[in-house]
């Protein structure tokens, strides 16, 4: 291993909030890992806007290598062992690759602008950057991407993916989805916002905002969540990111997905919190029977804002223009699936 919208934001927008906003239809899921089923690969040129700006945005290179440690991933069960999914894994050391991942461009709510320019693979990272575009008709000001995984996987497996945030008040984000804006399953293994701007969330910096979410059109209640946060500084005293806000040096985030009903999120080779589907929000409400975590889902990032508490509030505009804090970068991400040994 290498230093191993209103119409959607609410997909995953409800670690915090009380909103119920319809999201818009997922992009179309790709190929499945282990299910025999094929579809094809959508192109990512024709997955949302590609409208050039005036200078293609590149990071600027990192001056500080991530502190050099290495955490265990979760032991697994007895008569299994962990097997490395490679469609799902990448150290980022090459260029983009699009065998692997694609840009799905849909947007969220003003003020954001989904655009292919505004992520890719340098220096051994993937990026994603928001820059700030003042000639948006419709108030789109904030451009930045998406990247999603073309393969798609099912339980029981985990995957943890190394992550600096960008330092705005935005969500960075990880997270798994099977694209069916009226039936799906999503996880939400981190929703970051180092930097609210709102005096609202003084937790964030070091808040891992997990959740999950299910939609099914053909129950009832619709939709079911519940969230799964955990603070870093509640960590062990012997790992050396406790207490070290999201910004400021690259965390390790994963998910252990269990079975239909359990999920345990993972930071800095520690378990985090966890979700049980059909757990809901509120202590008055009540278990949902029957909820399930079958389908197939894809992994994703994202870097995105919205004017609203939960999430943290709007970062200045000026943020967008400063190169040093406007990008979230991913060093990796190992998958894996459970086998017999």
């Amino acid at each position: 291993m290498k230093k191993i919208a209103i119409l959607f934001l609410c997909i995953f927008g409800y670690s915090c909030s009380n909103d119920d906003s319809t999201p818009p239809p997922r992009q179309p899921s790709p190929e499945v890992i282990d299910s025999g089923e094929e579809k094809s690969n959508p192109d990512p040129e024709e997955e949302g806007s590609m409208t050039e700006p005036e200078e293609i945005p590149q990071p600027i290179p990192e001056t500080v290598e991530p502190i050099d440690v290495v955490f265990d991933i979760p032991t697994p069960p007895e008569g299994k062992k962990w097997e490395i999914v490679p469609e799902l894994t990448d150290e980022f050391n090459g260029t983009f690759d699009t065998d692997k991942w694609f840009k799905p461009l849909w947007n969220y709510g003003v003020p954001v602008q989904m655009v292919a320019q505004n992520s890719g693979v340098s220096d051994g990272r993937l990026w994603i950057m928001a820059t700030l575009d003042n000639t948006n008709p419709d108030g789109r000001w904030f451009r930045t991407s998406r990247v999603q995984s073309r393969a798609q996987i099912n339980y029981p497996m985990y995957t943890e993916s190394k992550i600096k945030t960008a330092h705005i008040s935005a969500y960075n984000t990880f997270w798994l989805n099977n694209g069916n804006i009226d039936d799906r399953d999503e996880i939400d293994v981190i929703e970051n916002n180092s930097k609210p701007s709102c005096n609202c969330q003084p937790d964030f910096p070091w808040q891992m905002n997990s959740q999950y979410f299910q939609v099914n059109s053909a129950a009832s209640p619709k939709e079911v969540r519940n969230h799964g946060n955990f603070d870093n500084r509640a960590l062990s005293d012997a790992n050396p990111l406790k207490g070290v806000k999201w910004n400021e040096e690259y965390h390790v985030f994963g998910v252990w997905w269990k079975d239909a009903k359990n999920a345990q999120f993972y930071l800095n080779g520690e378990e985090a919190g966890s979700v049980v589907f059909g757990e809901q929000r509120f202590d008055n409400e009540p278990f949902i029977e029957g909820r399930a975590f079958t389908r197939n889902l894809n992994i994703i990032w994202d870097l995105w804002t919205v004017d609203q508490p939960w999430l943290g509030g709007l970062p200045p505009k000026s943020d967008l223009s400063d190169k040093t804090i406007n990008t979230m970068r991913v060093d990796w991400i190992h998958t894996y699936k459970l086998t017999d040994e």
